[in-house]
């Protein structure tokens, strides 16, 4: 394999695994908040998913890299700078309004994504992506439901959700903002092109906002970027902090 498209390649892994050990991270500060008891079962279930995802993105860039780092030392030995996710996930938990238009949002691309994926052209990412994608496809279930479900709820929830929507949308976009390490994806047939996921996005994401009677959003709008090249808002080091502080503190420790 081209060196530098092997580079390429262990980026956008960590891309993958980093978004989903972010948000895992998020959620599981909400175990024993959930505003019901089923719904906190729910996000903490949901957690569980994407961290089981993170495992099989990093173990698969760890083995790529070839330098000894396995998923514990992705997960907890890198700084902020080296994280690649995007600046969504580390959006805070906030209300519960923005905890669930935050995993919507999320979960519509990754649903997409995730079945983009299990046509690429590499076959370890094909096999990640078909298991992700059983657990993805509850998760968009989940989410988009609820979202329905307070948006056409009472006046207060309805005004949450959309306060939600409107504060988050900024952040939605930065996935669809391809680099010269996306299009090395696409161009090798390992990850979808832009176009096509970003039209499924907006279309998912209009049927469910309209029948949650929540106004759209420009598509026009700006939207947030930098996350996937390492530039992260000061939200990622509080995240860090409280994730990697066992390993930090004693350093090779295990269960």
């Amino acid at each position: 394999m081209d060196a530098k498209f092997a580079d390429a390649k262990f980026d956008y892994l960590l891309r993958q695994g980093d978004n989903a050990l972010i948000l895992s991270q998020q959620l599981c500060q909400l175990v024993g908040k959930g505003p019901a008891l089923e719904e906190d079962m729910a996000l903490s279930n949901v957690a569980l998913d994407l961290l089981g995802q993170t495992r099989m993105w990093l173990s698969y860039a760890g083995e790529l890299e070839g330098k000894g780092r396995d998923e514990d030392r992705l997960a907890f030995l890198r700084d902020a700078h080296d994280y690649r996710n995007c600046i969504l996930v580390e959006q805070p938990n906030g209300s519960y309004a923005d905890t669930l238009m935050r995993q919507f949002l999320f979960d519509t691309w990754h649903y997409f994504l995730m079945d983009g994926l299990t046509r690429s052209s590499d076959e370890r990412i094909r096999d990640i992506a078909a298991k992700s994608l059983k657990e993805v496809t509850y998760h968009l279930r989940r989410s988009g439901d609820l979202v329905v479900r307070l948006g056409d709820g009472t006046d207060i929830s309805h005004t949450k959700m959309q306060t939600a929507l409107d504060e988050l949308w900024m952040y939605s976009g930065e996935a669809f903002i391809y680099d010269e390490i996306d299009n090395a994806m696409v161009e090798q047939g390992v990850s979808p092109a832009v176009e096509p996921l970003r039209k499924q996005f907006l279309d998912h994401v209009a049927e469910v906002l309209q029948e949650a009677t929540l106004r759209m959003p420009s598509l026009e709008a700006w939207m947030q970027r930098g996350g996937k090249q390492g530039r992260h808002s000061e939200r990622l080091g509080y995240i860090l902090a409280e994730m990697q502080f066992l390993q930090r503190a004693y350093p090779g420790a295990t269960w």
